[in-house]
């Protein structure tokens, strides 16, 4: 059976990096936007990442130009805006397209895994971005193509995909199911 870890990445120099090199750790897989309304939850990410990295944790940061163009600039560029406005210590890839035919193959097999499964009803954004989408695809919900920045990809300690969140999610759900793979 296929894993994230049977997956190699590109690091934001373009060295190839093999998953497997985080087997046995829990993952969030995140693509990211420095010029989003979402682009502070790098501050969470941060946080859950200094909470749990010790225990085998790693957020794996994916910037992504695909929604509004809000991540431009250079690999390099993206990566030190996160550390000087952020502090973010966990590793950031080479930009990734994450939808469409040349989306990276890694984000591919996530979107297979684990499909759209709404936002999140008491968020602010929530109306924002349902109408936005629907006005570009009526039947968006039903894909499971990524809606937009900072969705994220739980992957347990055996590579398998075990939750997608969305942008909207709250960020307690999200620690309360990285809290149940760590000491799984």
């Amino acid at each position: 059976m296929k894993t994230v870890f049977d997956f190699t990445v590109k690091d934001r120099k373009g060295k190839d990096v093999s998953l497997k090199e985080y087997s046995g750790e829990v993952l969030l897989i995140v693509n990211t936007a420095t010029r989003c309304g979402f682009t502070p939850q790098y501050e969470e990410l941060e946080a859950l990442y200094k909470e749990y990295h010790r225990q085998g944790f790693e957020v794996l940061d994916f910037p992504c130009n695909q929604f509004g163009q809000q991540a431009p600039g250079t690999d390099e560029s993206i990566h030190e805006f996160c550390k000087l406005n952020y502090g973010t210590d966990f590793p950031r890839f080479k930009k990734v397209k994450v939808n469409g035919d040349d989306a990276d193959p890694l984000f591919k097999y996530l979107k297979e895994q684990k499909g759209f499964a709404g936002w999140d009803e008491s968020h602010p954004l929530t109306p924002i971005l349902d109408k936005m989408m629907t006005e570009a695809d009526p039947d968006y919900k039903q894909k499971p193509d990524i809606k937009w920045n900072f969705t994220k990809f739980l992957v347990d300690k055996r590579g398998i995909v075990v939750a997608r969140f969305e942008p909207t999610d709250n960020g307690e759900k999200i620690k309360e199911a990285i809290e149940r793979y760590i000491h799984e």
